[in-house]
């Protein structure tokens, strides 16, 4: 399995950053696109920048409502029309009609299997709601979140019952119970995480720094 950060607050050089999160999955052929950062012209750039075509694009995956995560997702459609998009049934009926115009929908409400080994948490409830991935690999549970607003705790419990836990990656917002973090081998808090100082601090040896660019190959 392959992880790409396509879109985050910081870049690696060439590429374009912003305040989003976007994250590439990769696995047994298929391609999963989870979330879409703030705006398209930046994610469409880093997406070509990064060696793949959106056309190759399978499945998308928007976490939560927020403008940081769904901001690319029509340019994104505009160029792929055959990607399933998977978004929770309590989105806005307005959004949720917008994506019918220009791809096949799939209303989420509970855990399910996106693809193979790929996992949705489904509706953890919350202001706003919000999903998070789950993926089975070798080594344990990648767990890949947008901005975890109902709480990297609560995204966790759901989670564990998959296998253990080997990393999460993306925004933990104000999560501040760290001791939640203790037993992951790989910390990628990015985006519009609060407490990233005292997370590097507290996990020195597990914090990973997330860039756009940045690849996770398990």
């Amino acid at each position: 399995m392959k992880l790409t950060i396509i879109y985050n607050n910081e870049a690696n050089p060439n590429l374009k950053s912003g305040w989003g999160f976007s994250c590439l999955i990769e696995e047994n052929g298929k391609k999963v696109l989870f979330d879409t950062g703030c705006e398209g012209p930046g994610l469409l750039y880093n997406i070509k920048e990064l060696g793949y075509e959106v056309r190759d694009i399978n499945v998308i995956v928007i976490s939560h409502q927020h403008w940081d995560h769904t901001g690319g997702l029509f340019d994104v459609l505009e160029l792929n029309n055959k990607s399933e998009v998977f978004v929770l049934n309590s989105f806005s009926e307005h959004f949720k009609n917008e994506i019918r115009k220009r791809a096949e929908i799939k209303e989420i409400k509970s855990e399910q299997e996106i693809t193979e080994n790929i996992y949705t948490t489904g509706l953890i409830k919350n202001e706003p709601d919000e999903q998070a991935l789950i993926l089975k690999t070798n080594k344990g549970i990648i767990v890949v979140v947008g901005c975890s607003h109902p709480g990297v705790d609560k995204i966790l419990e759901i989670a564990k019952k998959y296998g253990k836990i080997y990393a999460i990656i993306g925004g933990f917002h104000g999560f501040s119970d760290l001791d939640a973090l203790r037993d992951i081998e790989i910390i990628g808090a990015c985006h519009c995480t609060q407490y990233m100082n005292e997370i590097k601090e507290r996990f020195p040896k597990q914090f990973r720094e997330i860039r756009a660019g940045d690849v996770i190959e398990i």
